[in-house]
C-alpha cells in the first residue's frame, strides 16, 4: 500500500531539543484538513479503529456538532468532500479532539492512529494532567494556560513535533500494540535504514458561535529516515537535535538504545 506523503521540513528540527508549544499562526488560507487516501497504509489502519468502535470518546452529555460544523466548513473551504455521514475519520489523515477553553480538557477525541498514548485516558483531563507525563516537561506546562488561551482565542495555529521509529505502524496505541524493539547488531547504516522518521502537524481549528472551543487536529506521517533526512544540513540538524537530547527525553521517545547508532550514521553524512 502507498504510503501518505511527507509534509514535514527538516529546517523544523532544532538543536539544542527542548520539550516546548512552538506555536506559530497559521496564515490565511492555510490548509487545515488533508484527503485520506482509501488505498494507503493510514486509511487501513484507521479502518480497522473505525470499525472496532474504538476510534471516538466523549464525556457524557458532550456535544461535538458545533466542532463537527466547523470541520465541514474548514473542508469546504478547501474544496474537500465533507462525509455524508458526518464521520470524517475515514475522509482525512487527520485525527481529532476538541478543546474546552474554559477548562482546558479534551471532551471528546477521535483518535485513530496515536503516538504511544491511549486517547481514552485523556478524555476530560486538564492541560496539566494531560502533559504531566511528558518529560522536561516544565516548560510546556508553565505555558499552558497560555496555551489553552492562544488555541482557543479564535486565531488558527499550527505546531510540529517528531521523532524517530522502528516501526512503519501509524497506529502505536499502547494497549493495541507494544512499543517496537530497535534492531540489535546492526552497523549504523542498515540500523538507519530499519528507522523511520515520525512526524505530527497539529493545527487549532477554531469552533466559533461562542462556544469558546478549538478543533485540535493531528497529521501523523511517516517516512523511512535515508528518504526524509536527504542533504548535509538535514543530517547536521538531526544529529545537533538527537544529540542535545536528554536521559529523559530519550527515555520518555524510546530512543536510548538508537541514539549512538544513528548518531555514527549521521556523522557519515554531514562531509
Amino acid at each position: 500500500m502507498p504510503e501518505p506523503s511527507l509534509d514535514f521540513d527538516p529546517a523544523l528540527i532544532v538543536a539544542p531539543f527542548r520539550m516546548q508549544p512552538g506555536l506559530r499562526r497559521l496564515p490565511t488560507g492555510a490548509p487545515q484538513l488533508t484527503a485520506l487516501d482509501p488505498a494507503s497504509r493510514l486509511f487501513a489502519e484507521k479502518r480497522r479503529v473505525v470499525v472496532a468502535g474504538a476510534a471516538r470518546h466523549a464525556v457524557p452529555g458532550f456535544d461535538p456538532g458545533p466542532a463537527m460544523a466547523a470541520l465541514a466548513a474548514q473542508a469546504r473551504d478547501q474544496g474537500l468532500a465533507w462525509p455524508a455521514d458526518d464521520r470524517p475519520e475515514l475522509a482525512f489523515e487527520e485525527d481529532f479532539a476538541v478543546l474546552d477553553g474554559a477548562t482546558g480538557s479534551l471532551p471528546w477525541l477521535s483518535v485513530c492512529v496515536p503516538s504511544h498514548w491511549a486517547p481514552e485516558d485523556k478524555l476530560g483531563l486538564d492541560f496539566a494532567a494531560l502533559h504531566g507525563h511528558v518529560a522536561d516537561n516544565t516548560l510546556l506546562l508553565a505555558a499552558g494556560p497560555q496555551l489553552v488561551e492562544l488555541a482557543t482565542s479564535g486565531e488558527r495555529w499550527e505546531r510540529h513535533v517528531w521523532t524517530l521509529t522502528p516501526s512503519p505502524r501509524h497506529d502505536q496505541h499502547p494497549r493495541r500494540h507494544g512499543r517496537e524493539p530497535w534492531p540489535a547488531g546492526m552497523d549504523p547504516e542498515a540500523f538507519a535504514q530499519a528507522t523511520w522518521l515520525r512526524a505530527e502537524r497539529q493545527t487549532f481549528l477554531p469552533v466559533g458561535g461562542g462556544t469558546r472551543q478549538a478543533v485540535f487536529t493531528i497529521r501523523v506521517m511517516l517516512a523511512r529516515l535515508q528518504d526524509a533526512i536527504a542533504t548535509p544540513d538535514d543530517s547536521r540538524r538531526l544529529h545537533d537535535a538527537l544529540a542535545s537530547m536528554t536521559p529523559a527525553v530519550l527515555a520518555y521517545k524510546g530512543l536510548a538504545a538508537a541514539r549512538e547508532p544513528l548518531l555514527r550514521w549521521l556523522s557519515s553524512r554531514m562531509a
